[in-house]
């Protein structure tokens, strides 16, 4: 076996702001042993996601939180290295919530129960957990369900230069759409226009970002898919025609703050928007056929994507927070060991 102990990361407090090495326990445990109808898993790749900090609270969430004590939450992709099951073949891809650590058991009456991906990917693993995988299916069904884009309609999405932003846009190209993105830096802005293709970016770090939406958007807003919440929110509000749609899938902004966030509704009311608020969850029946189409135009180059890709398990705490610091492009990944 590649690696003869167990490391984890088992939640000790929850933050209060930034997310650190101080709020976890960093074990190193014996790798378990798979029961039968089970199946050991090494974590390959693990994905980081603004949910992550979400989970390290006692909030009201769409999931019960990690609790003190437990190994810290979190999806990845895998490689079965023993199993005592026929579902799960050994040397088998396999995805779903693998926690923060090196090995985990599936299988029968084992707490995570992992996805077997397709023998023959058209595309590699990082692509699997980013514009394949949940962050793409996110940005599937929130804009063609949620914010229902109709050719020619403007579509705006903030932190369009993240893993779920910048599939959303270009689902939305595909779609006949003029599509604005909201990043940080010029650098950003520049990637969004010239590889991913949106017709306009405004760069929120700018003194003048607001001026930059007004003419980004002359015919206003149709659909909003809102990934960031506060001032950015209640400024692209403001730009939303009569009955547009709004997906609203984060406000990563305040997730690192103890205030509640807090918004104007008065254009909701005036331009009668549609705001509907959705997790990926919510569509899982429908997976299957999200990430069908999903791999299709990512195999067909219709859809380009990126992955930002830090080496080792151990570096998770601190990388989570480039999310929450705009320094990633595309997927932020952990790479927590190579296939065999």
């Amino acid at each position: 076996m590649a690696n003869d102990v167990n490391r984890q990361f088992k939640l000790k407090q929850r933050p209060t702001g930034r997310i650190g090495p101080e709020h976890f326990d960093f074990e190193s445990n014996a790798v378990p042993e798979p029961g039968p109808g089970q199946a050991l898993v090494r974590t390959l790749y693990l994905s980081l996601d603004p949910t992550n900090r979400i989970w390290m609270s006692d909030m009201d969430q769409y999931m019960p939180p990690v609790e003190i004590g437990e190994v810290m939450r979190g999806g990845g992709i895998g490689q079965v290295v023993k199993s005592n099951s026929p579902h799960y073949k050994e040397g088998a891809y396999v995805t779903g919530l693998t926690g923060w650590q090196d090995y985990v058991v599936t299988g029968e009456g084992a707490p995570a129960v992992l996805s077997v991906l397709p023998d023959g990917l058209p595309v590699d693993l990082p692509t699997m957990l980013g514009a394949c995988g949940s962050t793409g299916l996110t940005a599937y069904f929130g804009l063609l369900d949620l914010c229902e884009p109709k050719e020619g309609d403007t579509v705006l999405v903030s932190a369009a230069a993240g893993a779920v932003g910048s599939v959303v846009g270009q689902i939305a190209k595909l779609k006949g759409c003029h599509v604005v993105g909201i990043a940080g830096g010029a650098e950003k802005c520049k990637l969004l226009t010239d590889e991913f293709g949106f017709d306009a970016a405004v760069d929120y770090k700018a003194a003048d970002w607001e001026e930059q939406l007004i003419k980004a958007t002359p015919n206003g807003i149709d659909c909003n898919f809102e990934n960031v919440g506060g001032e950015i929110m209640e400024a692209v509000m403001r730009r939303m025609n009569l009955f547009s749609r709004m997906a609203l899938c984060g406000m990563i902004s305040g997730y690192n703050s103890e205030a509640p966030m807090r918004a104007d509704f008065s254009p909701i009311l005036m331009r009668r928007i549609r705001i509907q608020g959705f997790i990926v969850i919510d569509f899982m029946d429908r997976f299957g056929e999200g990430t069908m189409q999903l791999a299709q135009w990512v195999a067909e180059g219709k859809i380009k994507h990126r992955e930002t890709v830090v080496e080792g398990l151990e570096n998770a705490p601190t990388a989570v927070n480039m999310l929450f610091d705009g320094k990633n492009v595309g997927k932020l990944l952990v790479k927590v060991a190579d296939p065999t």
